[in-house]
């Protein structure tokens, strides 16, 4: 592998930069989804909603005290601005946690676009040197130019390599993060369904 790498030219160098680059991204990303799945909490979420349902908000507070479910974060920042505008609130929390799990995602898709790229740029300028080896040595040595062609690939079949690998955790990474959308939006909208139910209840009793 070593002597590949060196083989490749100075454009390996960027493109082992860019290899790390992806690799940290990838490792920080899965612990921190591994993260989220642990502090999931969805018997937590029904119990809320059923919690929310009956008007019971002291209990609602105790019980969500120490969570770290992101969908209950999100419920508990509409539930506590339920008088001014608890959509809004909800849209507002959700924004962060969506941005939280869209953290670094751009920097995979750069590398994604970029590995290619530098391996292109590698194989042009060795294809440069091997015809600038064929102006020197001859059309009688084939194997110079050859042999230098064979050393410019190596380049582009590692920057393939780097995109190929990356794109399959991207997606990945992407649908978790478009499915807990989806999420936040069927608990938020659950949510306020309960409590529009419970404000029409409560002014029909005032009413009375």
């Amino acid at each position: 592998m070593l002597d590949i790498f060196i083989s490749g030219g100075p454009v390996m160098y960027p493109l082992l930069a860019c290899s790390i680059i992806v690799l940290t991204v990838i490792i920080e990303r899965i612990f921190f989804w591994i993260g989220m799945d642990m502090h999931r909490e969805k018997s937590l979420v029904y119990e809320v909603l059923e919690l929310c349902r009956a008007g019971d908000w002291e209990s609602v507070r105790v019980k969500t005290k120490n969570s770290k479910d992101y969908i209950i974060k999100i419920l508990i920042t509409g539930i506590l601005h339920r008088d001014f505008s608890m959509a809004k609130a909800m849209e507002s929390a959700a924004a962060e946690e969506i941005k939280r799990m869209h953290k670094y995602m751009g920097v995979i898709d750069t590398m994604i676009t970029v590995a290619p790229l530098l391996g292109i740029f590698g194989t042009v300028i060795g294809i440069i040197l091997s015809f600038e080896a064929l102006g020197s040595a001859g059309i009688e040595h084939p194997q110079a130019v050859t042999a230098g062609i064979a050393q410019a690939l190596i380049t582009t079949a590692s920057g393939l390599g780097i995109a190929i690998l990356s794109v399959f955790p991207y997606n990945y990474f992407n649908s978790r993060v478009e499915n807990a959308a989806l999420a936040i939006e069927k608990y938020a909208t659950s949510l306020e369904i309960v409590y529009e139910k419970l404000d029409r209840h409560n002014g029909k009793q005032n009413g009375d």
